[in-house]
């Protein structure tokens, strides 16, 4: 469970972070870690995550190494006495759980010996109700969280993603010829009310109006197939698709991005980059943080109500830019 970027030698002033995913959750932690290594400038920082992240976050300049939690079931006694021999050997004395879930809350009371724990329940004063410290926007949170543990928070609400970047020069010479924009129209199948169904009929808007802009996308391994049915480059590295780094390094050079909610809107929002975000009810930007200066919300109430006409409306000043 211990990675291969992390053979350090076991200090009895190292710091754990937790956070499991998703992907949109760790782009949004960069600022956090950030913060987190400039009050312990002088400790060792380990990260808690889970096998997908592993890679990315061997790269964050923030810490010192990864540990995987493989998150097996509770009653896998065998595990978690693993899992817990593995973070007891690194003699932890300070928790920041950026997960703050009842999973790592149980980790906190019945497994891991770390005696100053960071979370949403050591934050919220006892007259508070959970309820409402939920509705507060997540980097907020964070905020709220980290001050209360005595982390000055100068980055924590403006995440800077600049860090996980790959040269993806040679890709984008493969795929584009001129200046492009980059769509998302994907989401987990778990989270279809996401998806916003009309971005093909967008896409030909696009086309029709702006013929100096090219188009692409990037799916996941899982999305590949359903890429074939949108009307776009798709965008992969020796036919597999890329990784989060090389995911990262595309939506950088993009010259516009248009995404359901979901991880490479975050990616986009917090590379600085220009675009839009399509919303439904499912919760609002404001509260998952991901607005910016340049990267906004379109919301609405049905999705299925929503077409791109309207959409097109609302991009296509900014499409008009891009020379």
């Amino acid at each position: 469970m211990l990675s291969s970027f992390t053979k350090f030698k076991y200090l009895m002033s190292n710091i754990l972070v937790i956070k499991h995913g998703s992907l949109g959750d760790i782009v949004q932690i960069s600022g956090v870690l950030r913060d987190i290594r400039e009050t312990y400038s002088d400790k060792k920082i380990f990260i808690l995550t889970t096998l997908p992240y592993v890679e990315l976050l061997s790269k964050c300049p923030y810490l010192d190494g990864v540990l995987v939690d493989k998150r097996l079931p509770r009653w896998n006694i065998l595990y978690l006495l693993r899992l817990k021999k593995m973070i007891n050997k690194f003699n932890f004395f300070y928790a920041y759980d950026l997960q703050n879930s009842s999973r790592t809350s149980f980790y906190r009371r019945f497994l891991f010996n770390i005696t100053k724990w960071s979370s949403s329940e050591t934050t919220i004063k006892k007259e508070e109700k959970k309820n409402n410290f939920d509705s507060i926007p997540v980097l907020q949170r964070f905020k709220m969280q980290l001050n209360n543990s005595s982390v000055k928070t100068d980055y924590t609400l403006k995440p800077d993603f600049s860090w996980a970047i790959s040269d993806v020069k040679k890709l984008i010479n493969q795929h584009f010829g001129k200046k492009f924009i980059l769509i998302f129209p994907f989401c987990s199948p778990q989270l279809s009310h996401k998806k916003w169904p009309y971005f093909n009929e967008l896409i030909k808007i696009i086309k029709s109006n702006h013929s100096n802009i090219e188009i692409g996308t990037a799916p996941s391994s899982l999305e590949i197939n359903e890429a074939k049915n949108i009307d776009a480059a798709i965008v992969t590295n020796n036919n597999k698709s890329l990784d989060l780094m090389e995911l990262a390094g595309l939506i950088n050079k993009a010259s516009y991005v248009i995404a359901n909610d979901t991880g490479p809107a975050h990616i986009a929002a917090h590379l600085g980059q220009t675009g839009k975000v399509i919303f439904g009810p499912h919760t609002t930007a404001k509260k998952v943080s991901i607005e910016t200066d340049k990267f906004k919300a379109i919301n609405a109430k049905d999705l299925q109500q929503l077409n791109a006409i309207e959409v097109y409306q609302q991009i296509k000043d900014e499409l008009k830019l891009i020379n």
